[in-house]
């Protein structure tokens, strides 16, 4: 929708890919992929969201690598164009870091963003 011919929307990292495979793989097919998208929240005022998808919607940006399947609702993928996710762990959490040269500023925690404004915007 909002994408480059030639050019995945987001990528994935390999431990990324390998989580979302794993994520499928638990569920027994059930689960298509990982979708992702935006929405307002936050103290920076917007959030990503993550949840598992059961089916396609037709305006899905379907992104596969090694295995591995993201899609992007279509309210997203403006705000995630460009994005790498990464998946990594630590001594006290793990999870997906969203990478995004689109974000301007996030909040204290992480947990929420504010993207970039084009000036052809106003």
């Amino acid at each position: 929708m909002f994408g480059i011919p030639g050019k995945q929307a987001v990528t994935l990292t390999d431990t990324a890919a390998a989580q979302v495979r794993a994520l499928m793989s638990d569920s027994g097919g059930r689960v298509k992929g990982l979708k992702i998208g935006v929405k307002k929240g936050g103290c920076a005022g917007m959030e990503y969201t993550m949840e598992y998808a059961e089916a396609l919607s037709a305006h899905d940006e379907v992104i596969e690598q090694d295995g591995a399947r993201v899609i992007i609702a279509p309210m997203a993928q403006m705000f995630l164009f460009g994005t790498e996710i990464d998946y990594r762990t630590s001594l006290l959490e793990s999870g997906f870091v969203f990478n995004n040269p689109n974000v301007s500023e996030s909040c204290g925690c992480g947990e929420s963003v504010s993207f970039k404004v084009s000036p052809d915007a106003a």
